[in-house]
């Protein structure tokens, strides 16, 4: 079964709705290097409206230009695109299709085919939400920035379940930037202070 991944730039105080002027100075190789990794896992992107917009209104022109950027563009390019989208927008970008129906449905089918390494969800954010709360998001891949945002939306929202996690692996960047691989995991064995107080604070 196909492993459904949600790659995120996220602030220190749970901001996954980037701003340029947070994201961009701490943007180094390092963080080039894990982006490669969380896309060579997937041969299918999971995308929003807006992120699809935001994605093909940019790197088709990258691709074209022949700079730096260019073989991830192609890359981009190449791979199945698959959007969520409310409305019935032109998909004007190649090897795009947009979901015919329910997005929860739509996603357990993908995730059953065979014939799909991984399904990777670049940003989108209500797309996250909806499937972390369908238990479909098998990991959360963040790239935690040193920087508390103050404002914008968060990937864990006021009122949404509890959500446990458990990490795979760690990271830090030298421009304290911490990668961070969590999967979602069933609660632990309920405790209370009774279980924790022979452990006191301090000692």
């Amino acid at each position: 079964m196909a492993k459904v991944i949600s790659t995120l730039f996220i602030s220190a105080d749970g901001v996954a709705e980037i701003d340029p002027a947070w994201h961009f100075p701490y943007f180094d190789e390092n963080m080039g290097r894990a982006i490669t990794e969380d896309y060579d896992t997937s041969d299918v992107l999971l995308i929003g409206r807006k992120t699809y917009d935001s994605f093909a209104g940019a790197w088709p022109e990258r691709e074209a230009g022949g700079g730096d950027d260019a073989p991830f563009a192609k890359q981009l390019g190449d791979v199945r695109k698959v959007v969520a989208s409310r409305q019935a927008p032109e998909l004007t970008w190649r090897n795009s299709e947009l979901i015919d129906g329910d997005l929860i449905d739509a996603v357990r089918a993908l995730k059953a085919d065979e014939s799909i390494k991984g399904i990777l969800i670049p940003g989108s954010l209500n797309v996250v939400h909806q499937l972390l709360a369908a238990g479909l998001v098998d990991e959360l891949r963040l790239l935690v920035h040193p920087v508390a945002a103050g404002k914008g939306e968060k990937l864990f929202v006021d009122g949404a379940p509890v959500q446990h996690l458990k990490v795979l692996a760690t990271e830090a960047f030298p421009t304290g930037v911490l990668r961070v691989i969590y999967a979602p995991v069933e609660p632990p064995a309920p405790a209370g202070y009774e279980d924790v107080e022979d452990f006191p604070e301090g000692r």
